[in-house]
């Protein structure tokens, strides 16, 4: 089996990964790509519901708990998995997103919020291209920067760049 293509997508918070990342889905959808996303969670979260089955379990101590159907699985553990591992977990998708973890090692996009987030640019490494945006939804361009400067609107031409860089066909117009 080929390795997945790996792509992070970090900037601080509030800087616009999120919703980056679900235009970029939709790209990649119509492309008929199958993607995996990763997000890093520095503070904790609960998925879970009260009043599931699921909930019930971890509520009386399981240490980890797998949900499937015929359409979706779901599993839950009570441990920190590395990004490694999850990229490993998920190597059968033709692309792997990964939202957050900046310092890892793994090619990026880096997303400013305006020129004071721009020192980000010269402290992670594998700084591919950046996205930019300011309130007014104007550019702000970096000194000495990687080579691809994306604005906010432009997810397609990110997503057709990605997939490029990643090799992977991108259908004909």
């Amino acid at each position: 089996m080929s390795k997945s293509a790996v792509i992070q997508i970090v900037g601080y918070k509030n800087s616009g990964k999120t919703t980056l990342i679900g235009k970029l889905l939709e790209s990649f959808k119509a492309m008929n790509l199958q993607v995996a996303v990763i997000k890093h969670d520095a503070h904790g979260f609960e998925m879970d519901r009260e009043g599931t089955d699921t909930y019930s379990h971890h509520q009386h101590g399981a240490a980890a708990i797998a949900i499937t159907s015929p359409y979706r699985t779901a599993v839950i553990e009570e441990q920190a998995t590395s990004l490694v591992q999850l990229i490993e977990r998920f190597k059968c998708y033709d692309l792997i997103l990964v939202e957050g973890f900046k310092r890892e090692a793994y090619p990026k996009i880096v997303l400013l919020r305006g020129r004071e987030d721009l020192s980000l640019l010269q402290e992670l490494s594998q700084v591919r291209a950046y996205v930019t945006r300011n309130q007014d939804g104007s550019r702000v361009r970096a000194i000495a920067a990687p080579p691809l400067h994306f604005g906010a609107d432009e997810s397609q031409q990110i997503a057709a760049w990605i997939a490029r860089e990643a090799g992977i066909a991108s259908p004909a117009p």
